[in-house]
């Protein structure tokens, strides 16, 4: 096991983002599991902290094949290649597209209530994830990020499969901690990798909003 759990894991990768510290830049949390990891990065760093929710547009007969993925603010992110390549019919993308964002108003609802999303336009987005296996949700989210308006996007996870890395032009920088050559599944490199619950990821955000309004010296 590389970490004792997703908050051992967030610490150590606050440790190789140390040089953000003082810039403009928005931790984006994947929910549920990635949103530990990237609260202890914002706390570490003293950075804010919100989620990117995002959902795969999957090929109906093939749902783990994404041709494309939405997020909010009406953002839509289509793959072509892969859309003519399935013949996928306009009727049934709307279809896909119209049950998936119906899910992701409710995911939003549920992680944000009714408040609104940080502004991401000229910033830096920093995303985080617990781990990547085949990373098709953490690039969808990189490139919503982008569509948000962020001028640079940063991708952080503890752990992923050797070799993996973004498309070129997906982000401006990645971080691994761990790339083993044998990977089998994230939860491998975790002592404890509890599913992590809609109450945990609403207590992470919580409690890093009420570090971030700590008056100076207060923190600890």
């Amino acid at each position: 096991m590389v970490f004792a759990d997703r908050v051992d894991a967030g610490r150590r990768l606050a440790t190789r983002l140390a040089d953000l510290r003082g810039t403009d830049t928005v931790v984006l949390g994947l929910p549920r599991g990635g949103v530990p990891v990237a609260a202890e990065v914002a706390i570490a760093l003293d950075l804010p902290l919100d989620v990117i929710v995002v959902r795969k547009l999957g090929v109906p007969w093939q749902p783990e094949l994404a041709m494309g993925a939405i997020g909010e603010g009406d953002v839509t992110i289509v793959s072509d290649e892969i859309g003519r390549s399935v013949r996928v019919s306009d009727r049934a993308f709307r279809e896909v597209q119209r049950r998936e964002r119906d899910e992701l108003r409710r995911r939003v609802l549920r992680f944000r209530g009714h408040d609104h999303r940080l502004d991401l336009t000229g910033r830096t987005a920093l995303v985080i994830d617990d781990g990547v296996a085949t990373g098709s949700t953490a690039r969808a989210a990189c490139r919503v990020a982008r569509a948000q308006g962020a001028t640079a996007v940063i991708l952080a996870v503890p752990v992923a499969p050797l070799g993996w890395a973004p498309e070129p032009g997906e982000v401006d920088r990645f971080v691994c901690l761990e790339a083993p050559d044998r990977f089998g599944a994230v939860g491998r490199f975790y002592a404890d990798f509890s599913p992590t619950t809609d109450d945990e990821v609403n207590a992470c955000l919580q409690r890093t909003a009420a570090s971030a309004n700590q008056p100076p010296g207060d923190a600890g």
